[in-house]
C-alpha cells in the first residue's frame, strides 16, 4: 500500500498485521475450493497464495511476483509450513507465458495496480484462466478516501508545503477508477464485471513508536526524509509522531481506507 514497491512485503508480520481485516474479506470474496486451481498475482511474501493452497488441498496455488526477495521469502515459509501443493515464481503477470486454461481462479490482494499495460496483463491473465474461471482482485481506491495516504502526505507536507505529492513511482491507486477499469477488463476480455466497495481500517503497530517505525519505511516517506536537511527532517518525524499520535487507540494505531474487490469471469 506504499506509494510504490518497498520493503515491507518482505516483513510478512508486519505486512499481513496491517491487512489483517482486507484479508479477511478477500478470503471470503475469493471463494477457493477443494479442488480448484489458484493463481496469486501479486503475491508478495505468499500469504494469500498459501492460504489459497490451504483451502485447495487437492488443488494448488501460484504465486507470481516481480520481486525476487519477496518470492524468495515466500519459498522459505511454504517449506517452513510444509505445503506441498503450493508454488511460487519470480515472474511479471504482464507478460510471463503461464499455461493456457490451467487456472479456476486468478486473486489479487493489492497486487495488480502496477502494470505498464493493464490491457495486456489481464488479457495475460485471463488466457490463463479456465472458460468460466474467475478474476477476484483488491484494489485500493482513490487516495482522497483512503485516510493513511492523506494523513500521511499531510504530515510530510507540513507548513513548508513539501513532499504532499505522491511518489514518482508506481501509482497504487491506478485502478481505483471503476469505469476505467470496467473498460480494461472488458478490453481484456473478461464479463460480469462487478465491484464491492470494502471499508476496513489499516493497523500500523500497537503504539505510536512502533507505527512511525512502520511509516518510515513507505517510499514517500523516505523519499520526502532524504530530501530534507536534518532540521527539516526533525520537523517531519515530529508531524508524522502527532499524526500517529491522533489515531492511536486501545489496540492500537489505525487509519481507514476503502478499497474495492472487484470481481470478473473469463468467458
Amino acid at each position: 500500500m506504499r506509494d510504490a514497491a518497498s520493503a515491507h512485503t518482505l516483513d510478512p508480520g508486519g505486512y499481513e498485521a496491517e491487512l489483517r481485516r482486507h484479508d479477511q474479506v478477500l478470503r471470503r470474496a475469493c471463494g477457493v475450493r477443494l479442488h480448484d486451481h489458484v493463481l496469486d498475482v501479486g503475491c508478495g511474501a505468499g500469504q494469500t497464495t498459501r492460504q489459497a493452497a490451504r483451502t485447495a488441498r487437492a488443488g494448488g496455488a501460484l504465486g507470481v511476483d516481480i520481486s525476487a526477495p519477496a518470492i524468495e521469502r515466500a519459498r522459505e515459509l511454504a517449506r517452513a509450513e510444509g505445503l506441498r501443493n503450493v508454488t511460487f515464481e519470480h515472474a511479471d503477470a504482464q507478460v510471463h507465458r503461464f499455461p493456457q486454461q490451467r487456472f479456476d481462479l486468478a486473486i489479487s490482494r493489492f497486487g495488480t495496480m502496477f502494470f505498464e499495460d493493464p490491457v495486456a496483463a489481464f488479457t495475460n491473465i485471463g488466457r490463463a484462466l479456465r472458460p468460466a474461471g474467475h478474476l477476484v482482485m483488491m484494489v485500493w481506491q482513490s487516495s482522497e478516501r483512503n485516510e493513511w495516504i492523506v494523513a500521511i502526505r499531510r504530515a510530510l507536507a507540513g507548513s513548508e508545503g513539501s513532499g504532499a505529492a505522491a511518489s514518482a513511482g508506481p501509482d497504487p491507486f491506478s485502478l481505483a477508477d471503476a469505469v476505467t477499469v470496467r473498460q480494461t477488463l472488458d478490453a481484456a476480455g473478461f464479463a460480469d464485471i462487478a465491484f464491492s466497495e470494502v471499508r476496513e481500517p489499516v493497523y500500523y503497530g500497537p503504539d505510536v513508536a512502533a507505527a512511525l517505525d512502520w511509516v518510515r519505511g513507505f517510499a514517500c516517506t523516505g523519499e520526502t526524509l532524504n530530501g530534507q536537511d536534518p532540521a527539516a527532517a526533525a520537523r517531519t518525524v515530529a508531524r508524522l509522531r502527532e499524526t500517529l499520535s491522533a489515531h492511536l487507540r486501545d489496540d492500537g494505531v489505525w487509519f481507514d481506507s476503502r478499497a474495492w474487490i472487484i470481481t470478473a469471469r473469463r468467458p
